[in-house]
Parts: C-alpha cells; structure tokens; sequence
C-alpha cells in the first residue's frame, strides 16, 4: 500500500491531484468553521431564552369543589417534575435513544463517527447519532428540516443547553415536552391518555410503549394492538440488551397483554358553562394565554347541583319531544323541518322533529356565584347558550317589576283592581284587546291576587296607572340590559330578555333590595401561582328600599304557595320560597323564576325558532318541574332559613272587599303587609264597626274596640 501511494505521490500529475484536493478540504473547512462561528454568533437561542423554556400548558378549569371540568390547550401539557418520573420511563429512553446521556456534553463524538462511516458506506442515511439534547434543541428551538446548517445548529444548541441545565433538567424538558400522539404531549398528558394513569402510576411495559412512540407518534398507530406490542417489545428489547433488565424478565414482560385506554372525544363537564369561560378568558387574556398559559381557573359552578339540572333537562325534554313525536305527523309544518338524506351519492329531501330546548341558571343570592348553568339540551347537537346568548319573551315573569315600581312609589299589596276587559289604542295599529291566559275575566281582586293568579289586565291596568319608562327603569337597575319599549304590553313581558340576568335581577328580592352581580369565576391563577383575577369579595349596591324588597318577596311567596307556582309544593319543595311564572304568547316561552333566602333559580323552556309548545302549555307545566328538581337537590345540606323581615314592616289584617282595615264584621280578612310609614288608616267602610278584626282568619276571632287596636309592627 505505502509503495502504490509513494508511486501517485511521485507521479507529477499526483502530485498535483493531492494538493487540489487537500486546498479544498482545508477551504471546505474553514468555511464550515466560519460558517460554524457566525452561527454559534448570531443564530443561536441567547441564553436568556434557554433559561426561560416556557412549554406550552393547559388552562384548566375547575368547579367550586376542585372538580375538573375542562381543559383548553392547543398542546395537552400538564408538567410533571422529574422526582415524579418513573425511572423505568427514563431509563427505557437512555436505552433506546442515549445510552451515553450522563457521560457526554451534548454531543457523542463517538457515536457521530460511526454514524458518518455507516452511512457513508451504506450510501444513506442509516445511522442516526443525534442525543437526546440535540433532539430536545431541535423540537425546542429549530425545525425538522434536514440540512448541514441546522445540524450545526442543533450541536451547538444542544451544547449551550448542556451549559445552562443539568442532566435532570433535561431529561425533564425532554419528557413533558415531546408529542406521544393522540394529542398528548409530554408523559403526564400520554399517562391519562393511553393509560387512564397518573406519570408515577406507569408499569414498566407502559413507559416501554411511550418510549416507544416518541420515534415518530404520526406513523404508528397504538390504537392497533398488535402494532402497539411490537413498538413496546422493540423497547423492552433495547433495555434488556443494555443490560437493565435479566432475560427472564424481558420474556415475562414482552408476554403480557396490552391494555390501553380506547381513545374518545371529550367535550368536558358542564360545556356551556366552560365555553362561556373560554370566552371570557380570549377576549380578556388572548388566544396564547388561554390555549398555552397554563391558567388555573376556579370558578363558582356547583358540580352536583349541575350534573342535577342536566339530568332535569334532558328528562323532560325528552318526555315532551316524544309527545310531540307521538302526536304529530313527521310531515307537520309547525313542528317538522325540511332537510336533506344522503344515501351513497344520491341526496334525498325529507322532513325532521324540531327539538324542544330548555335553559337553567342557578345563583347564589348572598355573592352573585352562577352555581348552574344548562344553555340547551345538548352541546354536541348545538353550542348556542340560550341561558347567556337567547333573547326571549319572560311573559308574566316581567310582571315584578311592574308590581315593584308600584310597591315602591305609593301602592298596597291590598290595593283593588278590576280583573276585566279593556280595549287600548295604538297610534298606527290596530286597537289591542289584551285576554288573560284562560280568556276570562275575574273581576275584582287585591294586586296580591292579581300576581299570585297571574291575571294580565291587572298588570296591563297597573302599568298605565304607573309610567312605563318608569317600570323600565327598576328593570334596568335590577340588572336588566335588552332594549325595552315602554309600551303597555310591557306589562305581560313582550320585551325580550336574557335569562341569566332576568334570573340575577329576581335576586335582589331576597337581598332585601341589595343587587349583587353575577359572576362565574372567583380566582385565575397563572402558571407561576400569581393571582391574575381574584373576585372573592362581591360588589353589593343597593337599588331598591329593604321594605319594599320585603313586600315584594311576600308577594311572590303567594305565588308559590297558592298561586301559579303552587306546583312545586306538590312535587315535594317545601322551603320558603317566592317566584313568578312566565308564559310568553302562543305558548312559546315557557319560565319559571323563583328564590329561596339562600338561592335563586331560572328555567326556561320553548323552541328556538319560537313555535308554539302547545295550548295551556304553560310556564307551571313545563319549566316549574325543572326548578323544583334542581332546587331539592341544592337544599339538600342547606340549612333552614326564612326570609328575614327587615325593620319598617307591619303586618295589618285588611278587608278584601274594601282593602281596608278589617272590622270584627269582615268575612274575607288576610293580613296582608305593608311599609310602616305607609299603612292604611281607614276602616272598611262596606262592614262598619268601632271595633277591628285581630288574629288570623283561621282561628277564632278576636275583636277589641277600634281605639285600643295596636297595629302589629316588626
């Protein structure tokens, strides 16, 4: 050999061959060195960067208690530190990627040698020499493109990284950074996606698998058994064949079954709430922040009760969507739709059943916390919150307000009003002859009967004494924010509203008169544990006198007790408890809104598209069952309250023919309450006497001479 190459070299023409290509090599060199020096210059990672590696996490959020409810993520992260790696997991991955890791400085000079002589001699790529640093500097800062310059780059990085971190370190950025697949990324989110498992719960085969599917997650398929044994024997192989594991034992282990969690779709607990928090944390926080920030959200919504009213809803949805499948031809009009069939390539027209929808919201009077929240029956079908986003018609359940403005500006619960028909006017329409729900009439009554049974001329009547735009303006302080025509028809609540504030404004009722917004969320912590939102302490701003909220809550408690909304004594709800019914015209928006002293509820039922739900389908027959169900379940570990009577208040047995003060000779007495400084003074002049009724119709009757007569004062 030394003889054949003396003869080339002495040779001039050898000679001079040599020399050419030796001027190129050292050229070849120098520029790659130079090249190598300007990179490690200007087109590396600062250190600054290296040192704030911030991966991509999850915004979690959370219900009152803890539990989780969803997660928003463009990578499903969740850190894992590295004492709580399993050391199975890092020492099948030093195995089957890096068996040098703890020994090199981010480069195997070694291994890149005979991996540049293999592939040259195999005239191919077959060889790889890239350590797990370099591969954690290309998934951090560079791309999969594969030229000398980003090889060069990937060194160098790795080797900047091996200066600024530890060993651990590393390995821990490696580990919950990389993509297992199934949308998983790093071993925490790959623990509860294959596995159902915790990181520190994995077996060995488990970390064998996921090692495994590190390589190239796109092109393997785990969710093929038999392919996800191969991938996980293959590892197992490489950590017996380094000597970590006996060959008895690699045979035992590469023979148990594989057993891996069927992958599924998630949309979350409670979705229309969670997405009303998505959308809250984009437009506040930004689209990085909410998918990679790693928030922590914990809002108000109480899980039991919400799982409740799920359960509520899709029940009685369900019972009413077969009624009307039951009763109505798939070809009727009202209640059907034209759609669309495909069959192979052919499309074929046909008809489908609208969907009966409903909404809940539940809040707690005292802070304002939405503990319910049902936008419709089902979010997969279609995400359109109707308790945020749908305008609708509250019917009869507008008609407080109506009753506060007079409540508070000079009325009595035993005012008289005539239950009958009137005929009103309307510049540019036709007259408007307003009908009770039953299309009768009952004469003359107290308001407090005309609330409690409902009757649309007593509130019709009430509002003309009163100043629309007056009634609209307690609406508005109540929380109220839709446009509002003052127009007598406001009366019975052909204005439209938003259930979940229509449902926070019942609330000031039970707050004596104190409004306290709603809210959704208590606290946002960020990645770091800083506090960015913390709402513990709740506005309160008083909009209404407690004695007047006193009166009006007396008022709804009717209601409840024996009036429209008696019903849910009979389904078992025995708290005290006020509220209104709502039927909206044509029977298309049923409601039901009522309190408790701790809690208050609303449920609205009805289709989107506004269709009748049917004659004397009515707020009590359809949205009335669903509070009741949700309302049992909130009161459950609840104490026992009733409602407080605030200084200001009598109680005055009253005639309720006259609405007078009630004398011994009165035979139709209720004590009725009222505003001290607003009691009535007059006798009932159809049953004279000088002496008062006192004590309670019920019992046996009282009398003492008019002069001595105390009125009761609390």
């Amino acid at each position: 050999m030394k003889w054949f190459s003396d003869k080339i070299l002495s040779a001039p023409a050898g000679r001079w061959s040599l020399g050419i290509l030796t001027f190129l090599c050292t050229v070849f060199l120098i520029i790659i060195g130079y090249r190598t020096l300007v990179i490690y210059k200007t087109d590396l990672p600062s250190f600054e960067k290296l040192h704030n590696i911030e991966p991509s996490l999850k915004t979690k959020i959370y219900a009152s208690d803890g539990t989780l409810l969803q997660e928003f993520y463009n990578e499903n992260r969740t850190l894992t530190p590295y004492n709580k790696i399993p050391k199975h997991m890092v020492d099948i991955l030093l195995a089957v990627e890096d068996r040098e890791f703890f020994d090199h400085w981010g480069m195997n000079m070694k291994r890149l040698f005979a991996a540049v002589v293999t592939n040259v001699l195999q005239w191919k790529k077959a060889y790889g020499a890239s350590t797990i640093t370099q591969q954690l500097a290309r998934m951090l800062f560079l791309h999969r493109k594969k030229t000398i310059e980003r090889k060069i780059k990937e060194a160098l990085t790795a080797i900047k990284l091996e200066r600024t971190y530890s060993k651990e370190e590393i390995l821990q950025m490696y580990l919950n950074q990389y993509y297992f697949g199934r949308g998983a990324y790093g071993i925490s989110a790959a623990a509860k996606v294959f596995f159902d498992k915790s990181a520190e719960e994995l077996s060995i085969n488990d970390c064998a698998l996921l090692v495994g599917l590190l390589k190239a997650p796109s092109r393997f398929s785990a969710d093929s058994t038999q392919q996800a044994l191969r991938i996980r024997n293959n590892s197992l192989y490489s950590y017996y064949d380094w000597g970590k594991i006996s060959r008895e034992e690699y045979d035992s282990l590469k023979n148990l079954p594989m057993e891996l969690k069927s992958p599924k779709e998630e949309s979350g607990r409670a979705p229309y709430f969670t997405e009303t928090i998505r959308q809250y944390l984009l437009s506040k926080y930004g689209e990085d922040e909410l998918y990679s920030g790693g928030l922590r959200v914990m809002t108000t919504l109480n899980w039991d009760m919400q799982k409740s009213a799920e359960r509520e809803v899709k029940t009685k949805l369900d019972s009413m969507q077969a009624i009307y499948q039951r009763n109505f031809s798939v070809n009727n009009p009202n209640y059907t739709y034209a759609t669309y069939d495909t069959i192979g390539d052919h499309i074929f027209p046909k008809r489908a059943y609208k969907k009966v929808q409903a909404a809940a919201v539940s809040i707690n009077n005292e802070n304002g916390d939405v503990l319910v929240m049902v936008g419709g029956k089902s979010f997969g079908e279609s995400k359109f919150n109707r308790a945020v986003q749908a305008l609708r018609q509250p019917g009869s359940a507008f008609k407080p307000f109506v009753y506060t403005a007079a409540m508070d500006n000079g009325y009595h619960p035993s005012d008289l009003f005539y239950d009958s028909p009137i005929v009103l006017e309307i510049p540019g329409q036709k007259e408007w002859r307003p009908q009770n729900i039953d299309d009768e009439f009952m004469g003359e009554m107290t308001l407090r009967d005309g609330l409690r049974l409902s009757r649309n001329l007593i509130a019709i009547k009430l509002l003309q004494k009163l100043n629309p735009q007056q009634v609209i303006f307690y609406a508005n302080k109540f929380g109220i924010t839709t446009q509002l025509q003052p127009v007598p028809s406001l009366a019975i609540g052909t204005g439209e509203v938003r259930l979940i504030e229509i449902t926070s404004a019942y609330t000031v009722f039970p707050n004596g008169g104190i409004k306290v917004p709603y809210r959704y969320i208590t606290k946002i912590i960020d990645r770091y544990g800083n506090i960015l939102e913390d709402n513990s302490v709740a506005p309160k701003e008083e909009v209404l006198s407690a004695q007047t909220a006193y009166v009006m809550v007396s008022l709804m408690q009717s209601v409840v007790d024996n009036g429209t909304g008696r019903a849910t004594r009979s389904l078992g709800f025995m708290r005290p408890a006020g509220g209104k019914t709502g039927t909206s015209d044509d029977f298309c928006d049923n409601w039901f809104i009522a309190f408790t002293p701790q809690i208050t509820t609303g449920v609205w039922v009805g289709f989107d598209d506004k269709t009748s739900i049917g004659r004397n389908q009515t707020g009590s027959v359809n949205a009335l069952p669903i509070w009741t169900a949700i309302m049992k379940v909130a009161h459950d570990t609840l104490p026992f309250w009733d409602f407080e009577v605030p200084d200001g208040i009598s109680f005055v047995d009253i005639c309720l023919k006259s609405g007078q003060l009630a004398t011994d000779r009165c035979t139709d007495v209720r004590r009725e309450v009222f505003k001290s400084d607003d009691v009535p003074t007059e006798i009932c002049p159809i049953h004279p006497s000088k002496r008062l009724y006192v004590g309670s119709p019920d019992n046996n009757k009282e009398y003492v001479p008019e002069d001595s007569v105390d009125i009761y004062r609390f």
